[in-house]
């Protein structure tokens, strides 16, 4: 059985058709323009997301084994 990713709601995808049929473009246009008018507001990064938003910097020493181990050292575990 083959599975199939929905990239956009049924719901969505039918009101963005109408809009573009109503603007005389085609649909793919009217994604493009919607993606290109996203990007250009924002810098091409989503302002509020909250790791951007993270100021805080870790100047200290770091265990060798931190990207293997990292949840042991952030939730407690094997010492």
């Amino acid at each position: 059985m083959q599975r199939t990713t929905v990239m956009l709601p049924l719901v969505l995808k039918t009101r963005a058709k109408k809009r573009a049929k109503a603007m005389g473009i085609s649909f793919g246009e009217l994604v493009r323009e919607s993606l290109s008018s996203c990007l250009r507001k924002n810098g091409g990064a989503v302002k509020d997301d909250v790791y951007y938003a993270d100021r805080a910097v870790f100047r200290g020493r770091t265990p060798v084994d931190l990207s293997v181990r990292h949840d042991d050292y952030l939730y407690g575990g094997k010492e």
